[in-house]
């Protein structure tokens, strides 16, 4: 048996994609619920639009559950809206659509200099940190039960 082996140091889509459609035929092989998250509708996004009154776009959420996990991808408010109680609605009515959907838990990740402190006033907590990522701070998962 023989092979080569080539580095590149340019993006390749149709490598990745490859490699992506290996590990998902893997997952899909060994995992009954990997298997059963690809089937259709079995993964229910949940996003959640804030608007000014002029109709811009001031923040939101963009979640999926699956697993009866939801697991929030995306969440931002523009500064001059935070600190003021809308943030924190957001994430309630997120988690309440969650729990309509079936989600029994949450998960994230975040940076330390984004809203670790933020989450864990709502109840989640640090499962796991990977330190100086970037260099000089930390990335965190996080989790939290929600029934």
């Amino acid at each position: 048996m023989s092979y080569q082996i080539e580095l590149s140091y340019k993006k390749n889509d149709k490598f990745s994609d490859f490699l992506k459609n290996k590990i998902v035929d893997f997952n899909n092989t060994h995992s009954k619920h990997h298997a059963e998250s690809r089937k259709e509708g079995s993964v229910q996004p949940i996003i959640m639009m804030v608007s000014d009154d002029r109709h811009h776009w001031i923040g939101g959420i963009t979640a999926e559950v699956y697993w009866n996990w939801v697991k929030i991808h995306y969440f931002w408010i523009a500064e001059s809206y935070r600190a003021k109680g809308l943030g924190s609605q957001l994430l309630a009515k997120t988690e309440g659509a969650a729990i309509d959907l079936g989600a029994e838990k949450a998960l994230l990740t975040t940076y330390e200099f984004q809203a670790r402190t933020f989450y864990e006033e709502h109840g989640f907590q640090v499962v796991g940190e990977v330190k100086d990522y970037p260099p000089g701070s930390s990335y965190f998962t996080m989790v939290k039960e929600l029934i």
